[in-house]
C-alpha cells in the first residue's frame, strides 16, 4: 500500500511543479512583450529620425543645385552678352531675349 501512495504523492508533486513552471513562463512572456513593443517603438522612432535627416539633406542638396543652375544661367547670359558685344552683332531681338532670360533668373 505504501508503494501506490508513494506513486500518487510523486505524481501530485510532478503535477504541481509543472503547473508552477508553466505559470512562471506565462508571467515571463507577459512581462517581456511590453519591453519588446517598447524596443520596436524606439527602433521605429530612430528610423523616422534618420528618414527626416535624409530628407532634410536631400532638400539642402536640391537648394544648392537650384543655386548652381541660377549661377550658371547668369554666367551663360554674361558670356552671350560679352560675345555679342565683342562681335558687334547685337540685334534688338537678341538683346530682348537676354533681358527676358535675366528676368526669369531673377524671378527664380
Amino acid at each position: 500500500m505504501s508503494r501506490p501512495m508513494l506513486l500518487v504523492f510523486l505524481l501530485l508533486i510532478l503535477i504541481i511543479t509543472s503547473q508552477f513552471e508553466w505559470k512562471q513562463q506565462l508571467v515571463i512572456d507577459l512581462d517581456t512583450s511590453p519591453s519588446i513593443s517598447q524596443k520596436q517603438q524606439h527602433i521605429s522612432k530612430r528610423e523616422e529620425a534618420v528618414k527626416e535627416k535624409i530628407i532634410l539633406s536631400q532638400e539642402k542638396n536640391i537648394q544648392r543645385l537650384h543655386e548652381l543652375v541660377r549661377s550658371l544661367r547668369e554666367q551663360l547670359l554674361l558670356c552671350r552678352g560679352n560675345k555679342e558685344t565683342a562681335n558687334g552683332t547685337v540685334s534688338p531681338l537678341t538683346g530682348n531675349a537676354i533681358d527676358v532670360e535675366r528676368q526669369k533668373i531673377l524671378e527664380d
